[in-house]
Protein backbone atom coordinates (compact mmCIF):
# COMPACT_ATOMS: atom_id res chain seq x y z
CA UNK A 1 0.00 0.00 0.00
CA UNK A 2 1.06 3.51 -0.69
CA UNK A 3 -0.42 5.98 1.36
CA UNK A 4 -1.46 9.31 0.40
CA UNK A 5 -2.84 12.72 2.02
CA UNK A 6 -6.19 11.84 1.50
CA UNK A 7 -6.07 8.54 -0.63
CA UNK A 8 -4.28 5.09 -0.24
CA UNK A 9 -3.52 3.26 -3.68
CA UNK A 10 -3.11 -0.51 -3.43
CA UNK A 11 -2.97 -3.76 -5.64
CA UNK A 12 -6.46 -4.37 -6.97
CA UNK A 13 -8.57 -7.52 -4.87
CA UNK A 14 -10.88 -10.15 -6.29
CA UNK A 15 -13.21 -8.31 -4.15
CA UNK A 16 -12.71 -5.50 -6.40
CA UNK A 17 -13.06 -6.17 -9.88
CA UNK A 18 -17.15 -6.01 -9.99
CA UNK A 19 -17.30 -2.55 -9.02
CA UNK A 20 -14.25 -1.39 -10.65
CA UNK A 21 -16.08 -3.38 -13.89
CA UNK A 22 -19.11 -1.45 -13.64
CA UNK A 23 -17.13 2.15 -13.52
CA UNK A 24 -15.22 0.83 -16.51
CA UNK A 25 -18.55 0.34 -17.86
CA UNK A 26 -19.90 3.53 -17.33
CA UNK A 27 -20.34 5.30 -20.68
CA UNK A 28 -18.84 8.05 -19.93
CA UNK A 29 -16.07 6.94 -18.62
CA UNK A 30 -15.59 4.54 -21.42
CA UNK A 31 -15.61 6.91 -24.11
CA UNK A 32 -12.51 7.82 -23.17
CA UNK A 33 -10.47 4.81 -22.78
CA UNK A 34 -8.51 3.15 -25.97
CA UNK A 35 -10.83 -0.36 -25.20
CA UNK A 36 -14.36 0.62 -25.95
CA UNK A 37 -16.09 -2.43 -24.91
CA UNK A 38 -18.43 -3.21 -22.35
CA UNK A 39 -16.34 -6.12 -20.09
CA UNK A 40 -18.32 -8.52 -18.70
CA UNK A 41 -16.88 -10.47 -15.18
CA UNK A 42 -14.91 -12.89 -17.52
CA UNK A 43 -13.23 -10.30 -19.14
CA UNK A 44 -12.13 -8.61 -16.03
CA UNK A 45 -11.17 -11.82 -14.12
CA UNK A 46 -8.84 -12.19 -16.94
CA UNK A 47 -7.53 -8.55 -16.82
CA UNK A 48 -7.07 -8.96 -13.33
CA UNK A 49 -4.72 -11.99 -13.62
CA UNK A 50 -3.04 -10.43 -16.54
CA UNK A 51 -2.19 -7.12 -14.19
CA UNK A 52 -1.34 -9.66 -11.31
CA UNK A 53 0.71 -11.69 -13.36
CA UNK A 54 2.84 -8.88 -15.13
CA UNK A 55 6.56 -7.42 -14.74
CA UNK A 56 5.26 -4.00 -16.76
CA UNK A 57 2.01 -3.23 -15.50
CA UNK A 58 1.27 -1.77 -12.21
CA UNK A 59 -2.42 -1.53 -11.67
CA UNK A 60 -3.88 0.06 -8.40
CA UNK A 61 -7.19 0.39 -6.67
CA UNK A 62 -7.69 3.93 -5.11
CA UNK A 63 -8.91 3.49 -0.94
CA UNK A 64 -10.52 7.05 0.05
CA UNK A 65 -8.30 7.08 3.63
CA UNK A 66 -11.74 8.69 6.02
CA UNK A 67 -14.13 5.88 4.87
CA UNK A 68 -11.62 3.30 3.59
CA UNK A 69 -13.74 2.68 0.42
CA UNK A 70 -12.81 1.34 -2.96
CA UNK A 71 -13.32 5.01 -4.92
CA UNK A 72 -11.39 4.49 -8.04
CA UNK A 73 -8.12 2.50 -10.25
CA UNK A 74 -5.11 4.11 -11.58
CA UNK A 75 -2.13 2.38 -12.84
CA UNK A 76 1.21 2.43 -14.53
CA UNK A 77 0.82 0.25 -17.72
CA UNK A 78 3.17 -0.81 -20.48
CA UNK A 79 6.30 0.47 -18.70
CA UNK A 80 9.22 0.23 -20.80
CA UNK A 81 12.23 -0.58 -18.56
CA UNK A 82 14.76 0.15 -20.85
CA UNK A 83 13.77 4.37 -21.54
CA UNK A 84 11.89 4.09 -18.05
CA UNK A 85 8.44 5.19 -19.40
CA UNK A 86 5.30 4.05 -18.08
CA UNK A 87 1.75 5.13 -19.39
CA UNK A 88 -0.46 6.15 -16.78
CA UNK A 89 -4.52 5.32 -16.07
CA UNK A 90 -7.00 7.26 -13.02
CA UNK A 91 -10.32 7.62 -12.71
CA UNK A 92 -12.81 7.88 -9.36
CA UNK A 93 -15.62 5.67 -10.00
CA UNK A 94 -17.29 6.98 -6.73
CA UNK A 95 -20.22 8.91 -7.56
CA UNK A 96 -19.43 9.19 -11.10
CA UNK A 97 -16.56 12.07 -10.45
CA UNK A 98 -14.05 10.82 -13.62
CA UNK A 99 -11.38 13.23 -11.85
CA UNK A 100 -11.35 15.82 -9.02
CA UNK A 101 -9.16 18.47 -7.34
CA UNK A 102 -8.95 16.53 -3.78
CA UNK A 103 -9.17 12.39 -4.21
CA UNK A 104 -7.99 12.30 -8.13
CA UNK A 105 -5.52 14.91 -7.31
CA UNK A 106 -3.90 12.96 -4.49
CA UNK A 107 -3.89 9.87 -5.54
CA UNK A 108 -2.33 10.94 -9.43
CA UNK A 109 0.06 12.91 -6.88
CA UNK A 110 0.75 9.43 -5.26
CA UNK A 111 0.88 7.42 -8.13
CA UNK A 112 3.50 9.62 -9.81
CA UNK A 113 5.77 9.59 -6.43
CA UNK A 114 5.82 6.02 -6.93
CA UNK A 115 6.72 5.65 -10.50
CA UNK A 116 9.61 8.49 -9.71
CA UNK A 117 11.03 7.38 -6.70
CA UNK A 118 10.76 4.11 -5.83
CA UNK A 119 10.62 2.55 -9.76
CA UNK A 120 12.81 5.25 -11.09
CA UNK A 121 11.18 6.11 -13.67
CA UNK A 122 12.02 8.92 -16.05
CA UNK A 123 8.55 9.66 -17.67
CA UNK A 124 5.01 9.33 -17.63
CA UNK A 125 2.32 9.63 -20.52
CA UNK A 126 -0.86 9.24 -21.30
CA UNK A 127 -2.80 9.24 -24.31
CA UNK A 128 -6.04 11.22 -24.73
CA UNK A 129 -8.72 12.37 -26.86
CA UNK A 130 -9.02 15.85 -27.70
CA UNK A 131 -13.03 15.82 -26.32
CA UNK A 132 -11.47 14.57 -23.01
CA UNK A 133 -10.68 18.47 -21.84
CA UNK A 134 -11.15 17.16 -18.57
CA UNK A 135 -8.16 14.72 -17.99
CA UNK A 136 -6.01 16.97 -20.53
CA UNK A 137 -6.77 20.35 -18.28
CA UNK A 138 -6.39 18.22 -15.07
CA UNK A 139 -2.87 17.06 -15.77
CA UNK A 140 -1.95 20.14 -18.21
CA UNK A 141 -2.49 22.71 -15.03
CA UNK A 142 -2.06 20.85 -12.07
CA UNK A 143 1.27 18.35 -12.73
CA UNK A 144 2.74 20.67 -15.84
CA UNK A 145 2.50 17.83 -18.07
CA UNK A 146 3.53 18.75 -21.85
CA UNK A 147 1.40 18.27 -25.22
CA UNK A 148 4.04 15.92 -27.00
CA UNK A 149 2.46 15.60 -29.97
CA UNK A 150 -1.19 15.09 -32.07
CA UNK A 151 -2.30 11.98 -33.21
CA UNK A 152 -5.18 13.02 -36.56
CA UNK A 153 -8.06 11.03 -36.91
CA UNK A 154 -6.83 8.44 -34.12
CA UNK A 155 -10.12 7.76 -32.19
CA UNK A 156 -13.81 7.36 -33.79
CA UNK A 157 -16.47 8.38 -31.31
CA UNK A 158 -20.39 9.29 -32.24
CA UNK A 159 -19.95 9.11 -36.00
CA UNK A 160 -16.88 11.30 -36.45
CA UNK A 161 -13.04 10.97 -36.21
CA UNK A 162 -10.89 12.88 -33.44
CA UNK A 163 -7.54 13.59 -32.97
CA UNK A 164 -5.92 11.97 -29.55
CA UNK A 165 -2.48 14.15 -27.92
CA UNK A 166 0.05 12.18 -26.31
CA UNK A 167 0.48 14.29 -22.87
CA UNK A 168 3.89 13.28 -20.96
CA UNK A 169 5.44 14.71 -17.53
CA UNK A 170 9.63 14.15 -17.01
CA UNK A 171 11.01 13.19 -13.66
CA UNK A 172 13.12 16.70 -13.77
CA UNK A 173 9.93 18.46 -14.51
CA UNK A 174 7.84 17.34 -11.36
CA UNK A 175 7.48 18.78 -8.18
CA UNK A 176 6.96 16.70 -5.36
Amino acid sequence: MIKGKTTTIRAVELDDLDKLKNWRNNPDFRKNFREHKDLNSVNQKLWHEKMSASKSDFMFSIIENKTQELIGACGLLYIDWIIRSADISIYIGKEDVYLDNDLAFDSSKTLFKYGFETLHLEKVWMELYEFDQTKINFFTKNFNFKIDGKLRNNCFHEGKFHDSYIISLLKNDHKL
